[in-house]
């Protein structure tokens, strides 16, 4: 900024100096020059350049005449005498290597740079003006050799580490940019954030992402004991959700520095919060057994269940036997840590096991009930157990209760997510009762919730409902799936497949098919009948590919076939295609990340 003020107060001295008869005489040159008339245009110049004081301001454009009509002789002769009188200007040596070069004279071209490079060692100031310019007229190897000389000179690895960086991401090389971010990082912690920042703007295909594993990998093998390498380790491999990658970098910093584990607790929550159960069971499970005197302990306690459970809940079919040990696991922990109001999420846990795993009810609320007078003055806690109460009821088929606890929440949390939360809940309830009126009044609403993942929630129930009531005057069709809907809540799968089955046949044609193919798949998998819903997932791609569950269908396929089925070489397939076909897909990450485990890189 300083530099262009400096230059604009140097020409705004220039033009008072020159009278107004130069002034003339140069718009008119330039006029020449843009109406494509250069022999008119030099014979103006040549008269200007003879005044020393008028050269800075009509150089460039005078150079540039003499290109479009090709008077090399002309030109090289005024730019030696202007390098050779003005030493300090190193813009007119670039501008001459460039004349030699475009002449054909490589050698000459070449000495006139070396020369260039020597001057700008000694004017650092200028080497940006003077990159540009190389820049401007097609010179990136000029340009890279001028910055990496200047470096040299100046002693410092780093130097001119973000020019080039954006020099080599220009000319798509890649890992030559990535090396260069990297020593900006290495060079001072401080940096990286700004260096992270700037990968997550450069790096846009998923061959960029591996490429900086690559880099990062190759520069943790020569020096081991840089810890920024690690660092960026892990957060490019949270940048691509793998995070039990992550996880292992962040163990080797914790046990070298000594942290007891407080960054493997922010990556064992995020693992959560992504439905990586498998990865946060795997942190928390070595946070519990490494650091069992650390604050974090009953935190870390309370997670590994928490990501065993999610894992319980997952696995199809649902084992019984596993949910029964699970509540034994909560037990012992809050038998381990007592029943406190830092302790009540693990029974509310607990209690929704009982609820809708074990089909005991009762235990449940009786549960909830404890939990909440444990709670006492967490009232936000205490709404999440009314809204579990709720669901409880209506697992019981008392909607009354259910719609009565709901609407309570919904006034005492009013304009927050849990408000949003039971209002949504409500609309669900009318929905389920074939009262779609007032359920969409309430996804209105809600479709504009400060929550992204209830607006969401609200959206694609009032698209469901919308969708298929429009054509259907008596919503015979969508009160029959809400019903259904109902019953997969309730646990009631054989009544609801059943009645998905009858559906297939009554309306044959109509648009809720992929949707009831979709839920006839779901209760397939719970069963463990992995076959068969690979079949019903794979005619919604084949005869629905053009709708909204397409990209769900076939990525759940894939994930069947690697998990359940064996056939991982077809799933790896299925992931690649995947990528190419659907790129906007919420899955895209996720099957970046398999098709990688798969394929066999490094663990």
């Amino acid at each position: 900024m300083k530099k262009q003020v400096l230059l604009t107060l140097t020409f705004g001295i220039l033009s008072v100096l020159m009278c107004w008869g130069q002034q003339q005489e140069i718009k008119l040159a330039d006029e020449y020059l843009q109406q494509n008339e250069p022999e008119k245009a030099r014979e103006i110049y040549r008269k200007l350049i003879k005044e020393e004081r008028v050269v800075p301001v009509v150089q460039r454009k005078y150079v540039q005449t003499l290109q479009k009509l090709q008077a090399w002789d002309e030109a090289e002769k005024f730019l030696k005498k202007q390098a050779k009188s003005s030493s300090e200007q190193p813009v007119y040596k670039a501008e001459l290597a460039v004349i030699q070069d475009l002449q054909g004279k490589k050698e000459d071209a070449v000495k006139s740079v070396n020369r260039l490079i020597d001057d700008i060692k000694k004017n650092p100031q200028q080497i940006h003006q003077i990159a540009q310019y190389l820049l401007d007229n097609q010179h990136p190897d000029w340009t890279e050799k001028m910055y990496l000389e200047a470096r040299k000179s100046s002693g410092s690895p780093s130097e001119y580490a973000f020019q080039l960086a954006h020099l080599y991401k220009s000319s798509g090389e890649t890992e030559k940019m990535l090396d260069e971010y990297v020593s900006i990082a290495a060079e001072a912690h401080d940096n990286l954030v700004v260096v992270q920042n700037a990968m997550q703007d450069d790096l846009e295909k998923p061959e960029d992402f591996e490429k900086l594993e690559k880099v990062l990998l190759a520069k943790l093998q020569k020096e081991p004991n840089q810890i920024v390498y690690n660092d960026l380790l892990i957060w490019f491999y949270m940048q691509q959700k793998d995070f039990h990658r992550a996880f292992l970098q962040a163990r080797a910093i914790d046990r070298r520095m000594k942290m007891e584990g407080q960054r493997l607790m922010e990556i064992g929550q995020i693992s959560l919060q992504n439905k990586d159960y498998k990865a946060a069971s795997e942190i928390f499970e070595y946070l519990v057994k490494e650091y069992p005197q650390s604050n974090n302990y009953p935190m870390a306690r309370r997670y590994l269940v928490n990501a065993k459970e999610e894992l319980v809940k997952n696995a199809y079919p649902v084992d019984k036997g596993a949910i029964r040990s699970l509540i034994g696991d909560y037990k012992i922990l809050l038998s381990e840590l007592g029943r406190s109001p830092k302790t009540v999420e693990a029974m509310r846990s607990t209690a929704l096991l009982y609820g809708f795993y074990l089909n005991e009810k009762d235990t449940a609320i009786t549960l909830l009930q404890d939990a909440i007078k444990i709670a006492r003055t967490d009232q936000r806690f205490i709404d999440k157990c009314k809204l579990d109460l709720g669901d409880i009821y209506l697992l019981k088929s008392e909607p009354w209760e259910a719609t009565l606890i709901y609407s309570q929440v919904e006034k005492d949390e009013k304009d927050s997510p849990l408000g949003y939360d039971a209002k949504l809940r409500n609309a669900r309830l009318n929905y389920f009762k074939g009262d779609f009126q007032l359920a969409q009044e309430h996804l209105d609403i809600l479709k504009l919730a400060t929550s992204r993942e209830i607006a969401n929630d609200a959206m694609s129930l009032s698209i469901l409902i919308q969708d298929n009531t429009g054509l259907d005057s008596t919503g015979e069709a969508m009160r029959e799936y809400a019903n259904v809907e109902l019953l997969l809540f309730q646990n009631r799968d054989e009544e609801a497949l059943e009645k998905l089955n009858h559906m297939m046949t009554t309306y044959a044609g109509h648009s809720l098919a992929d949707e009831i193919l979709w839920q006839q798949a779901q209760i397939y998998m719970k069963r463990g009948n992995s076959e068969v819903a690979v079949e019903k997932l794979q005619k919604i791609v084949t005869e629905y590919g053009y709708d909204i569950l397409s990209d769900d269908a076939e990525f759940l396929i894939a994930k069947l076939k690697e998990e359940k089925l064996g056939k991982k070489e077809e799933a790896m397939e299925m992931y690649k295609n995947f990528l190419i076909k659907y790129p906007g897909s919420i899955y895209v990450v996720e099957a970046r990340k398999r098709y990688r485990n798969l394929r066999g890189d490094t663990q």
